[in-house]
C-alpha cells in the first residue's frame, strides 16, 4: 500500500492514521499536503465530535521521509507547518495516540494536538539539529507552551529522545498507559468526549489556544444554544444531557 493517511468515523470520533509502515510512519510531502483538507473534510463532518491522530502498527511517526528534503527543505517544512497548523486549528477535541516512536514530524503533529495519549514505551525527540533545518517559529511556540522553555531547550538543542516518564513529567504527554492498555482508554475517553458539550468545548479550545478575541461571540452562542438549560436539567433529572450546540 502506498504512503497515505488512512481515516475512519465511528460513534462520533474520526480516526486518522499515519500509513506508512516501511519506513516507520515517515510523512511523505504528499502525506503532509493531504492532512489540511482532510481536516477540513471531517471539521464539516456533523457527525464527528472528536478526532484521534495514530500510526499504523507499533509507531507514531518517525517524522519527515528524509528522501523528500532532497529537492527544496524549505518547501517540506512549508508543508508539514501547514499541516501542523491545520491540525490545531482542527474546531473538536484532538487526542495524539502515540505508540513507539514518536519523532521530528510526528512529535509536531503530536504537539499540535490537543491532548496526547501514549504507551509507556513510547519515544519522543524533535531532531532538526541532526539535519541543519532551523524549526518553525511556529512550531517551537507551541513546544514551549507545552513543555517549558528548558525542556524545548533539551529537545532542540539535542535531538536527543526521551522516554514516556520524562515526557509526561515535562507536560508533553497527558497520560502514559501500560502496555496492551492505550486502545481501551483511548476509546472510553473520545466517549466521554462524544458526550460532552461541543459549545463548550469549542470555547475552551480558542480560549485555552490564546485567542480570547471572540468572547463576546461565545457568550452570545452560550445564551441561544439551550446548552446551559439542558445541562442543567439533565444533572437534575440524573440522566445524560443532550446537547445540540454543534460547530
Amino acid at each position: 500500500m502506498e504512503p497515505q493517511l488512512l481515516h475512519s468515523v465511528t460513534d462520533g470520533v474520526a480516526t486518522v492514521v499515519i500509513h506508512h509502515p516501511a519506513k516507520r510512519n515517515a510523512m511523505t510531502a504528499g502525506m503532509w499536503a493531504a492532512l489540511p483538507p482532510l481536516l477540513d473534510a471531517l471539521a464539516a463532518d456533523p457527525v464527528v465530535r472528536a478526532l484521534v491522530l495514530t500510526g499504523e502498527g507499533g509507531t507514531f511517526c518517525a517524522g519527515a521521509d528524509i528522501s523528500t528534503l532532497r529537492g527544496s527543505a524549505d518547501e517540506a517544512q512549508g508543508l508539514a507547518v501547514r499541516a501542523e497548523d491545520a491540525l490545531a486549528a482542527f474546531p473538536k477535541p484532538t487526542l495524539a495516540a502515540v505508540r513507539g516512536h514518536c519523532v521530528g514530524g510526528g512529535c509536531q503533529l503530536a504537539a499540535a494536538c490537543d491532548l496526547r495519549f501514549v504507551d509507556e514505551g513510547a519515544l519522543f525527540g524533535i531532531t532538526p539539529a541532526k539535519l541543519g533545518i532551523v524549526y518553525a517559529a511556529s512550531s517551537t511556540r507551541r513546544l514551549v507552551s507545552l513543555v517549558g522553555p528548558p525542556t524545548a531547550k533539551y529537545l532542540l538543542f539535542s535531538g536527543e529522545l526521551i522516554d514516556a516518564e520524562r515526557a509526561l513529567r515535562t507536560g508533553l504527554v497527558d497520560e502514559v498507559l501500560p502496555e496492551g492498555e492505550l486502545g481501551k482508554r483511548i476509546a472510553e475517553f473520545t466517549r466521554v468526549l462524544a458526550t460532552r458539550s461541543q459549545l463548550t468545548q469549542a470555547a475552551a479550545k480558542e480560549f485555552a489556544d490564546g485567542r480570547m478575541d471572540r468572547d463576546a461571540y461565545w457568550a452570545e452562542q452560550a445564551r441561544g444554544s439551550g446548552d446551559t438549560s439542558e445541562g442543567v436539567a439533565a444533572f437534575l433529572e440524573r440522566r445524560q444531557p443532550r446537547f445540540t450546540w454543534s460547530v
